[in-house]
């Protein structure tokens, strides 16, 4: 087969597929935006690489409701142009696969209209219902509804030319309006569960710290950034009563400072500042240890050394890193929201608690601490559940495959 992903910071979800199938003998081209490819230095033996550019909108697009609008249209013209030149070329792709959220697939149905149009269906943006009003502290701003209904016009326009889609969660699938549905499967990314697996020799050395192992009392969290979408500031709020009640526990944050979802603050301004002012001299500091954005080993190294690992987040899209965790054999004490209750089911696989409770959050995660070998059945269980239902080499991938066939 012929097979072109197309994804603005490809490989991005892409990143097993595409060389799966290049591997297996298939031709495969990717597209992305020439800037982030560059960036990423993206490498992948059997996959050709092609780069668009994107100007920057003038002053007077790039504000207001509509500009996530404006941006896709200038996506899609450009995508377009690039697509047309592979056809010129003599690249005309059996199955077309892409993320259609920033409009790089508005128009590739009527540069290819004999190839299929597979659509990675991420999240489908809702004004009320979802993550948009769901926490009391930032509300959303009175024409939020206004940006929200035009940023979808790009899912509604790839989705109505499209064969079909592929949702990594039933509660992403939910998201999208109900006359797609039909055409959404649901198949995830998929977990490197030979990568991340327990490792009881495991080490984690904190930049600047102490060396942590199996054994000692590590509190993890993990986010791309450290923001409220993914429940940063409770997180923080429970950590006066857990170190007072845990005086051995040391805990352990993983993410960024910038803003990934989540309302961006003043420029200078990041909410982990913003926490620790707040928070005062309220906990040990010595005891909590910031490591920004790790290399995945180590980063895995970490889980495998974690005693409790908190996950919290808005309704919103699933974190690979609640999955990787699971992997792990982290005891994952997630929030009881709509994306995490599809995995855990709380005393089977993990436990479950109010995202808006960090007194909950603390006592639930002594409890973990406290309990130690006991809770090692839950463990278990959390790595089976994602060896069933999220592996990538024995569910994820061959599904994912059988599906594009299917095409």
């Amino acid at each position: 087969m012929r097979l072109l992903f197309v994804h603005p910071a490809f490989p991005s979800q892409y990143c097993h597929l595409a060389p799966h199938l290049a591997r297996a003998g298939h031709e495969v081209a990717a597209v992305g935006e020439k800037a982030t490819l560059l960036g990423q230095r993206v490498v992948m033996d059997g996959v050709k690489l092609l780069g668009y550019d994107l100007p920057p909108l003038d002053a007077a697009r790039a504000s207001g409701p509509d500009s996530n609008l404006q941006r896709a249209l200038q996506r899609g013209i450009a995508v377009a142009a690039g697509a047309r030149q592979l056809a010129r070329d003599g690249f005309r792709p059996d199955v077309v696969l892409a993320h259609p959220g920033w409009g790089d697939a508005l128009l590739l149905k009527d540069v290819f209209p004999d190839a299929k149009l597979l659509l990675y269906c991420e999240a489908f943006y809702r004004a009320r219902g979802a993550d948009v009003g769901f926490d009391p502290e930032f509300p959303p701003p009175p024409d939020a509804a206004f940006g929200f209904r035009l940023t979808n016009a790009p899912w509604l326009i790839s989705l109505h030319a499209a064969d079909g889609g592929v949702a990594p969660t039933r509660w992403q699938r939910s998201l999208f309006p109900p006359e797609y549905a039909p055409r959404i499967e649901v198949i995830h990314d998929g977990i490197d569960t030979a990568r991340a697996a327990p490792n009881p020799g495991a080490r984690f050395q904190v930049p600047g710290g102490p060396l942590l192992a199996r054994g000692d009392e590590v509190v993890t969290y993990v986010a791309r950034n450290l923001e409220p979408h993914r429940g940063f500031h409770v997180f923080m709020r429970a950590l006066p009563e857990l170190l007072k009640r845990r005086s051995k526990a040391r805990v352990v944050i993983v993410g960024g400072d910038q803003t990934s979802y989540s309302p961006p603050l003043p420029a200078g301004e990041t909410y982990r500042a913003r926490l620790l002012r707040e928070l005062g001299g309220s906990f040990d500091a010595s005891r909590v240890h910031f490591c920004g954005w790790l290399p995945h080993a180590d980063y895995l190294a970490l889980l495998q050394v974690s005693s409790a690992h908190v996950y919290l987040t808005y309704p919103f899209v699933l974190s690979w890193s609640a999955l990787e965790a699971m992997a792990c054999g982290c005891l994952v004490i997630g929030s009881r929201t709509g994306p995490v209750e599809e995995v855990i089911e709380d005393g089977r696989n993990g436990w479950l608690v109010d995202f808006f409770s960090p007194a909950e959050i603390a006592r639930r995660v002594d409890e973990a601490l406290g309990a130690g070998a006991k809770l090692d059945a839950l463990r278990a269980q959390a790595r089976r559940t994602v060896l069933e239902r999220y592996d990538l080499k024995t569910v994820c991938l061959p599904a994912q495959v059988k599906l594009i066939e299917s095409l």
